[in-house]
């Protein structure tokens, strides 16, 4: 059964973004410097964000909502109000970060579109990610765009139903093994693993190697050939 729709992730898939988290990590630990050492401040918030995230949701808002709840916790309730100001303004510098492709982004994408129905499956802020979105000048390659809380089986199997022949004929291409892969190929898609130099630890689980549809490539520069080849 041929390949007829090729699903994509967007945040360090298409474009960087745990660089700025990364970044942003390194600035909030250094604001408590006083209080903890980085190591121990950066286990705190990721506790933290673990705990949240029911709440909060993934992205940035929930990231800056994290560093505020951990700078008090570590702190107990002692941290200065300068500090607070400092961790608010570097969420809102994120917020409003560019876009910046990652290599051959756009020529993956231009050069796949006439072949196969791309849809764009990203989970996040929905204001944050139609921003990115729009800021990427990749939307007119889509014909479908989701936007989505999680990434789980039930969701590749609706979306690839909605937007195309269901998850059998269809293809994931993204840098987490947890949310764009391992799902995806339990819902019957193929799934397409493009390891990226930064991802955040929650995302980070064993790739699966003896599952029949699991592919990896280096790049995006690679995926044509490799589309074509699942044929």
């Amino acid at each position: 059964m041929s390949i007829s729709a090729i699903g994509f992730d967007a945040d360090d898939t298409l474009w960087q973004n745990e660089q700025f988290y990364r970044l942003t990590e390194t600035r909030f630990t250094q604001l408590l410097a006083d209080y903890a050492e980085p190591t121990d401040l950066s286990a705190r918030l990721l506790e933290t964000e673990k705990r949240t995230l029911g709440l909060y949701g993934f992205g940035i808002k929930g990231f800056t909502l994290s560093m505020l709840e951990t700078a008090i916790e570590v702190t107990d309730g002692k941290v200065p109000a300068s500090v607070l100001s400092e961790i608010l303004a570097a969420g809102r510098e994120m917020l409003s970060h560019p876009v910046e492709h990652l290599p051959h982004a756009l020529a993956a994408l231009e050069a796949l579109r006439s072949d196969y129905r791309l849809i764009l499956i990203t989970k996040g802020d929905l204001f944050d990610q139609e921003r990115k979105l729009a800021q990427s000048g990749l939307g007119d390659l889509f014909a479908a765009v989701e936007i989505v809380s999680d990434k789980n089986a039930a969701t590749y199997s609706r979306i690839f139903s909605r937007h195309a022949d269901g998850a059998e004929r269809a293809l994931m291409v993204g840098n987490s093994l947890k949310s764009d892969v391992v799902p995806a190929i339990e819902a019957g898609s193929w799934g397409v693993y493009v390891p990226h130099a930064l991802t955040w630890s929650y995302e980070h689980i064993e790739a699966p190697t003896t599952q029949p549809r699991f592919r990896q490539i280096e790049h995006l520069g690679q995926l044509q050939d490799l589309v074509g080849k699942l044929r």
